[in-house]
């Protein structure tokens, strides 16, 4: 099997605005700003672009269990998929900043089994994901599982 060789460390981050001073305080202190945003941990998820080829980085809130990273694929409760879902199930091995911690992972979407057991707490994290689900109805709001890779 081919391993495709990808840039993890010259991605591309947001547009300027909160979430590129966001991922910039995050990378220039090592998560000791930015990790915790609203009172909430954040993690920086960097995914292979399924149409370029280049890597790219957003925040996102995240929760924990068991060592295993926890994000939703919300977009503000908009009609589709978020640009950062749609790359990770094209290409599930992505990268995680977690505070100072950097590695590799890999990415699946939640089973319904899992998303009923994990969207409870995500909501209890941060319920305006609630509110992005009603929004994005007829949508359902993906649930990511993101495992570190052993070794990584």
């Amino acid at each position: 099997m081919h391993t495709l060789e990808v840039d993890w460390d010259h991605p591309t981050d947001p547009r300027p605005g909160p979430r590129l001073d966001h991922v910039r305080a995050y990378v220039s202190t090592a998560g000791a700003d930015g990790h915790l945003w609203h009172g909430v941990p954040t993690l920086l998820l960097t995914t292979l672009d399924r149409t370029t080829g280049t890597t790219v980085r957003i925040p996102l809130i995240y929760g924990e269990d068991a060592g295993r990273f926890l994000v939703v694929a919300s977009a503000d409760g908009a009609p589709d998929h978020p640009h950062w879902y749609r790359n990770l199930t094209a290409h599930p091995e992505v990268r995680l900043q977690v505070g100072a911690a950097t590695f590799e992972a890999t990415a699946h979407t939640a089973t319904a089994t899992e998303r009923e057991v994990y969207w409870e707490m995500m909501t209890a994290l941060w319920p305006p994901f609630e509110d992005d689900q009603a929004a994005a109805r007829p949508r359902e709001i993906p649930l990511v599982i993101l495992e570190r890779l052993p070794g990584r």
